[in-house]
């Protein structure tokens, strides 16, 4: 594309812009060859097949009745692959993580997209009734919420701690044609102790379009009351 010159750039901005430029697709080129070296991973192992407790598809039949799911049972198709969302609520998190529900807030507008390709889950320490209640409060009707239940998923998974702390992570996993799940890939927000929070910002679009202003991210933290 022809590049524009817009009224009342400088040469200045026009060269530092230009270097930018190329920076940027230096990083996108890192990018994709990270996706490649991601692709690229020998089978992972294979994990427990863990059971959920799932409420009705209709977040408006209410909490009852509720069934038990598999890990397994969460594909819906051979060769899919099958993300799980880790979401922050239950147990020692006594109030849904906002940040946790920023990303689920724009996973549900895209789950539709998504489920051209993948399977995908919400799953929580939260007991049903309260995990379906955040989703009404945030008009989640896109997802499938699952309750963890007695299960070890969470903490096998390294989004929940021994004394009950919980984490974000997100979740990839495959199915033998036997049916075996097996793990393929996980990403934790804290990539090492001096990297916190920056795990999963390619997940979400909100970080990107602050960065794209003069003041960038800054501080800022989601809530829940608006």
């Amino acid at each position: 594309m022809r590049h524009t010159r817009l009224p009342g750039e400088s040469a200045a901005y026009l060269a530092a812009r230009e270097e930018l430029r190329l920076a940027e697709i230096d990083l996108m080129r890192h990018r994709e060859r990270i996706a490649a070296q991601r692709r690229a991973l020998p089978p992972g192992p294979a994990v427990d097949d863990y059971v959920f407790i799932e409420g009705p598809a209709d977040l408006a039949a209410g909490d009852e009745p509720v069934r038990e799911v598999s890990l397994s049972g969460l594909f819906t198709a051979p060769d899919r692959p099958l993300i799980v969302y880790h979401l922050m609520y239950g147990k020692k998190q006594t109030e849904p993580c906002p940040m946790c529900t920023l990303w689920i807030d724009g996973y549900n507008g895209i789950a539709h997209h998504i489920a051209r390709n993948i399977d995908f889950a919400i799953a929580a320490a939260a007991d049903p009734p309260a995990l379906r209640q955040h989703a009404r409060n945030r008009g989640w009707h896109r997802l499938r919420l699952l309750s963890c239940g007695d299960s070890t998923f969470k903490y096998d998974l390294g989004s929940e701690d021994e004394d009950g702390a919980q984490d974000s992570t997100l979740s990839v996993f495959t199915r033998d044609p036997d049916g075996t799940p097996r793990h393929f890939y996980s990403v934790h927000p804290r990539l090492s102790a001096d990297i916190d929070q920056r795990g999963i910002d390619l997940l979400a679009p909100v970080w990107h379009l602050l960065d794209l202003t003069p003041q960038g991210r800054g501080d800022w933290f989601p809530r829940l009351d608006y």
